[in-house]
Parts: structure tokens; sequence; C-alpha cells
């Protein structure tokens, strides 16, 4: 089965960022009418989705391509550093960055902010590991380079 990556729908990449729009609905805030902290969690997994399919890792083809290198690999949030700065409401239109910080070993850090215009309403530091067969692995070669992780 191919997935396609759709221009606006997958967000685009931009000085070296992925940028994701996502509209706030009712679905999405709590009874006080704002952004319900665990949806910013959500928002911030489709980002690094939507980065990795951008980049042309489409996920099910990558995860096939790898497979021979390390069976039963998985990604796993390893830890997650939030800080909450602002509320979102009902029909803002967000926009949620997610960049490279750091490859290294076993790990991927990854940066992201969640914006509303010009106001920073969340940023987060996110450390996924790469495992294989229940333990820690290096990260593939070809995620290393789709990342141009080793690049200064």
């Amino acid at each position: 089965m191919t997935h396609l990556t759709i221009p606006g729908l997958d967000g685009e990449i931009r000085d070296g960022r992925h940028h994701m729009q996502v509209r706030v609905y009712y679905e999405d805030t709590d009874f006080s009418g704002i952004v319900y902290h665990a949806n910013y969690l959500r928002f911030m997994e489709r980002g690094r989705t939507n980065y990795l399919r951008l980049l042309g890792a489409e996920q099910h083809a990558l995860f096939a391509d790898v497979q021979a290198e390390a069976p039963g690999f998985v990604f796993v949030v390893r830890s997650m550093k939030l800080d909450f700065l602002k509320p979102a409401r009902m029909d803002d239109l967000l926009d949620v960055a997610t960049w490279p910080v750091a490859v290294k070993g076993a790990s991927i850090t990854l940066g992201q902010e969640v914006r509303r215009g010009s106001h920073l309403l969340v940023k987060a530091e996110v450390r996924v590991a790469f495992i294989s067969e229940g333990r820690a692995q290096p990260i593939p070669k070809s995620l290393r380079m789709l990342m141009q992780a080793d690049l200064p």
C-alpha cells in the first residue's frame, strides 16, 4: 500500500524545520474552553510523523527497509520536556514546528514548538529511542542520513 504525501495537509519543511497547521476544535478543549494539555501531545506526534513523511521516510517503507538491519524495531518516546506557556482556544490556528536537535547512538532528540501566530504556546524537547528485539540499538544509517544527523 502506498501512502502519498499531500501538500499542505502534511505541512512543509522551511529553514530546516517542519511546519504543520492544526485547527483547534471543540473536542480539543476542556470545560474551560482551552486546549486540554494532553492534546498538545497529539498535535506534536502528528508533527513528528509528518516531518518524517516529508523527509521521505514514509513510515511503512522505512520500517520495511530497516527490518533487515534491525528486526522487530520500534520507536518509543523515551522522554519529553514540556513547557506550557500560553493557552490555545477553539478555532485557533496553530503552527506545530519540529526539527532535529541531536542523533546520538540509539536516540533522536527533536525540538518542537506550538505557536499561534507569533505567540509561543508550548515548547518541547522529545527524545525518541530506537528499540530492536527489546533492546536499544544504534539508529540505522539510512535514518541518520535522512535526518542529516551526521552533518554539523
